[in-house]
């Protein structure tokens, strides 16, 4: 089958760019799976996992919201942030969520509270993310 060419973009750097079979997008209005030959498409994405197929192997990225181009042999995703799931930290995840919740519970104006809450959502798409690369790799647990 042919691929499609994924080209994942911040604005500090080229984060990926190859052909890949599907790409599942957290799009504004919910997931969306993208395969060779899509309809143009232009939608902005929310915060969440960025699901990549790439000759029977999935991979995944936190992206923290941004936009995605579709055309029939081209993904553009213009990221606000990315970050494969190797690369996450998730001990420094897990503080971030942990500091978030701490301010959340005190007294916020509304503008505090709204920046609070998008770090906090950002620290949860990042150990979701993780956390699903690290039960790929360990494989399903036997019970005990």
């Amino acid at each position: 089958m042919a691929g499609i060419r994924l080209d994942i973009v911040t604005a500090e750097h080229l984060v990926f760019s190859e052909d890949v079979d599907l790409v599942v997008a957290p799009g504004i209005d919910g997931e969306m799976a993208i395969l060779p030959h899509h309809a143009p498409l232009m939608t902005m994405l929310q915060p969440g996992e960025l699901l990549v197929r790439q000759e029977g192997k999935e991979f995944s990225l936190a992206v923290t919201g941004g936009f995605l181009e579709v055309r029939p042999d081209r993904v553009t995703v213009l990221a606000d942030a990315a970050e494969r799931a190797e690369d996450i930290d998730a001990a420094r995840a897990e503080e971030a969520k942990l500091r978030a919740q701490e301010r959340l519970a005190g007294r916020l104006d509304e503008a505090d509270h709204a920046r609070v809450e998008a770090a906090l959502r950002r620290s949860l798409i990042r150990l979701r993310v993780a956390e699903k690369r690290r039960r790929r790799r360990t494989g399903p647990q036997s019970a005990q």
